[in-house]
Parts: structure tokens; C-alpha cells; sequence
């Protein structure tokens, strides 16, 4: 398994592409991509297995969201295995168990209690980081907290959240690029972006219904001072995930165009490039129906990019 022909004009715009600017897309393993990103039909396990190395060889294809993890993590010679698979300069964006992140336990059937690892440094290091650095070395991209839709009320209210929040990411070893993603806009105000500033952590800017729409997200938290731009175009407004993924399959072809979400994206990728920052976009297959067609084009716009330009 190889990686699609790349034509001459694809290569042209990866040429001009600042190297600061790492695009992917959430996972890999999509048999709708032959053509696209894969030179060949493969089926969904075979590519989660060996479809890696061939997606990393394509030039607009710099990073991936590690997905998988948000659910149970994985040890380190897993990470290891894909470290290996990929080029020197490909980095991985890895959301990190969503133990850490949601106040009720995840995985309980019926009524939820509790879940005693929320917000626990001590779990994230010991059970999330520590395999996670081994592995990837580095090749460790951003590490993701995404933190679900929350009643504020289920964790003492918007300021009780921002002071757990700030006590977490203050604990945190220092070195990794540590990205928070919020789906309640009520968390997004001025206290959230100094709790940012303060630990040195970033905001996951997110395109997607749940959140604040991205240019209020710009408002709050300025693409200038974060230690990284970390983006996320990840659902087409008005749909819901299932809603999409069945409109979307097989995820060969753009179906609901978004140019508008494209050039705010495109503009926050500026702001970042401005304040000389290294920047991960990630896409999704239901943000307009193909994720590497969707950052195919977004770097189109991207490499055409000067200063002046902005």
C-alpha cells in the first residue's frame, strides 16, 4: 500500500506551504479515501493497521488526531509502532482519555456517578502521558483535552470549572503543547483565556455547532498568544454527527461546501503565522463531507500566504 499519485499542482502547493503549518485529519483509516490519499481499495481494519506510513508520505499530510484515545489509552509501544511508521518531521495530535476530562463516568450505563479522574493530574501522568512520551518521543504533537458539552451546575458553575481546570493544567509536567477544547460556551470567557495565558496551556479552536462560532473564539482567546495554533474543523452546522457520517460515506467527495468556515480558518492560520507560531489543523470527514479534500483545498488558500497578504 502506497500513497496516491500526487499531481504536479498538489506538489506545487506543498512546496509553497510554510513548513510552521502541519494539516491532518482525524484518524486515517477510511477505505473512500483510494485515490485520494491511498493508492489503492483497502478495507477499514487493514488501513487501522498499515495505512499509516502511506498517509504520512503525502506532502500536504504533516499530522493526525490520535483519536483512539479519547476512549481508553493505549500503551507505549503502540505509540511506538506508529512513531516508526511515519517521516522525522510528522507529529501526532493526541486527544487524551476522556476520563480526565468528563465529571461523570464515561463508560456507566443508566445513571452516572461520579468519576473520581476528572481533571487528576496524577492519572493524566502516570496513565495518559507517560506511555504517551515514551513512544512518541519526538514526534508528540499537541495533547487534547476535549471536555464535552457541561452543564455548568454538575461542576460548581463556570468559576469552580476555570479554578479545577487551572489547578490541572498548573500540575501538568512541563514540555508537551497542552490544548483544551471546549463544547460549552459558557466556559469561553475572559477568566478561561487568562487560566490559559497563566499555565501556558492552548485553546483548541473548534469549528463545530456545539461551540461558539469561531471568530467569537478568536475575541476570547487571541490566535497571537497562544503557545501554539491548535484547530479542529470537525461538523457542518446544522447536522448532527450520525446525520452527517450517513449523509457523508463513503467520505470521497466534498457534499456540503463551507467556504465561509474555510476563510475564518484560513484567517486564524494567519494571525498564527504572524506571531511565528507552529499551527495543527485537523479536519474531519464530516466537516464538508472528505477531510483531505477539505485541507486540500484549505492549503491552496494557506500557500498562497504572505505577510502582506493578511
Amino acid at each position: 500500500m502506497g500513497p496516491a499519485p500526487i499531481p504536479d499542482a498538489m506538489q506545487g502547493i506543498a512546496n509553497r506551504l510554510s513548513k510552521s503549518v502541519r494539516l491532518g485529519t482525524s484518524s486515517w483509516s477510511f477505505p473512500g479515501w483510494d485515490g485520494i490519499v491511498y493508492d489503492r481499495s483497502a478495507s477499514q481494519d487493514r488501513l487501522a493497521k498499515h495505512g499509516l506510513a502511506a498517509y504520512a508520505m503525502h506532502p500536504l499530510l504533516r499530522t493526525v488526531g490520535l483519536d483512539r484515545t479519547y476512549y481508553r489509552s493505549i500503551d507505549a509501544k503502540t505509540y511506538r509502532r506508529y512513531a516508526e511508521a511515519v517521516p522525522r518531521d510528522f507529529r501526532f495530535l493526541v486527544k487524551a482519555d476522556r476520563l480526565l476530562t468528563s465529571p461523570t463516568d464515561p463508560d456507566a450505563i443508566g445513571v452516572r456517578g461520579a468519576n473520581a479522574h476528572f481533571l487528576d493530574p496524577l492519572y493524566a501522568v502516570e496513565e495518559v502521558l507517560t506511555p504517551m512520551l515514551e513512544g512518541l518521543t519526538s514526534k508528540v504533537g499537541p495533547i487534547l483535552f476535549q471536555f464535552s458539552p457541561i452543564p455548568p451546575n454538575l461542576v460548581g458553575g463556570v468559576r469552580r470549572f476555570h479554578e479545577r481546570l487551572y489547578r490541572f493544567l498548573d500540575a501538568l509536567p512541563e514540555g508537551p503543547t497542552y490544548a483544551v477544547e471546549l463544547r460549552t460556551p459558557a466556559f469561553l470567557n475572559e477568566d478561561y483565556a487568562a487560566l490559559l495565558q497563566a499555565t501556558g496551556a492552548a485553546h483548541c479552536y473548534t469549528v463545530h455547532p456545539a461551540m461558539a462560532p469561531l471568530e467569537r473564539q478568536r475575541e476570547v482567546v487571541s490566535p497571537f498568544y497562544q503557545p501554539a495554533l491548535v484547530l479542529r474543523w470537525m461538523l457542518h452546522a446544522g447536522l448532527k454527527y450520525q446525520a452527517a457520517k450517513d449523509r457523508y460515506q463513503p467520505f470521497d467527495r466534498i457534499v456540503d461546501e463551507d467556504p465561509a468556515s474555510r476563510e475564518s480558518i484560513a484567517r486564524t492560520v494567519f494571525d498564527a503565522l504572524i506571531a511565528e507560531r507552529q499551527v495543527f489543523v485537523i479536519a474531519n470527514n464530516k466537516a464538508e463531507g472528505s477531510a483531505p479534500i477539505s485541507l486540500f483545498r484549505l492549503a491552496e488558500r494557506l500557500a498562497d500566504w504572505t505577510p502582506d497578504a493578511s
